[in-house]
């Protein structure tokens, strides 16, 4: 690992978190280099100590590692593209930039092809927290690139190594969308069932967040029923909490609630059960969501 406090770092792309993540390495005293198509967006980094680079071939030569964070993979490409291959050979390459895991690969293929080291990364916080424990930053990619610059790295928040596979940051990233999404449409479904009884949303979080929680323990013991292909109800049977999603749709229906996220689930249900499914345990539905939808 490179403990080298004072790594020289480049950061291109400075829109809000770009920013936020040249100002990260220069707390933690990197001499820190940035290049942005809009020269001004600098401004303010340049007066904090950081170096403007006059080209992307020069961003890429001041230090031996380079954090990209531009708008989408098209436009990572076409930054680069205007950098010779000996220039990006100079660097170890980390992209934070967000898009999907067949795209982090592309770019860890065509970065091989110039000689560059590459890593793909997530960045799971918004720009205030970078710099901080709470900023979680996911990388993928070759171990020995990771370690050798792991220290630098860490001046962004908590940094985490997910494996060889480039594209495993992208697939950590949609899969927390997932989760976070799920659980605020969980509780939007169940506000809006409580304000038509009059209860307010700010009365009904408290339970609400208990619920999640609770529910978030029972993870760990379901992900090993998914990994050995094995679901015991050991809790509940899948047809019990079928006739329980049926009570969830009576209801939102009786108050006038948009019934469609808990008729989707119901139906994969109807379908797990369907298969023979019927009684073993919830996470049984993983052979649903596995399955691509067939109209």
């Amino acid at each position: 690992m490179n403990n080298i406090p004072n790594t020289p770092v480049t950061v291109i792309g400075l829109g809000l978190m770009g920013q936020a993540l040249a100002r990260a390495f220069l707390k933690a005293g990197h001499p820190t280099t940035v290049w942005n198509r809009t020269s001004s967006k600098a401004d303010q980094l340049v007066a904090e100590g950081a170096q403007l680079a006059p080209t992307v071939g020069d961003a890429l030569k001041a230090g031996s590692l380079t954090v990209i964070c531009v708008t989408d993979y098209p436009a990572m490409h076409d930054v680069l593209s205007a950098a010779a291959d000996a220039e990006l050979d100079a660097t170890t390459l980390v992209n934070l930039t967000s898009g999907s895991s067949a795209q982090a690969r592309e770019a860890a293929r065509w970065a091989g092809q110039r000689g560059a080291r590459y890593l793909d990364g997530a960045i799971m916080a918004i720009p205030p927290a970078i710099g901080t424990a709470e900023a979680v930053i996911l990388h993928s990619g070759q171990q020995a690139d990771f370690e050798a610059h792991e220290s630098a790295l860490g001046a962004l928040g908590t940094v985490t190594y997910l494996g060889a596979d480039h594209g495993l940051a992208a697939l950590y990233d949609v899969a927390g969308l997932a989760m976070m999404w799920s659980v605020l449409n969980a509780w939007l479904q169940g506000t809006a069932m409580l304000r038509a009884a009059g209860v307010n949303a700010t009365t009904y979080a408290p339970f609400a967040q208990q619920i999640a929680a609770g529910v978030a323990t029972w993870l760990p013991g379901y992900a090993e029923q998914v990994d050995n292909g094995s679901f015991p109800a050991e809790v509940s049977a899948l047809e019990t909490d079928a006739r329980a999603m049926e009570h969830l749709i009576e209801e939102s229906e009786a108050v006038g609630v948009n019934a469609e996220l808990p008729k989707l689930i119901k139906a994969m249900a109807d379908r797990a059960i369907a298969a023979g499914h019927g009684a073993e345990q919830y996470p049984v539905l993983i052979e649903e969501f596995g399955k691509p939808r067939i109209d």
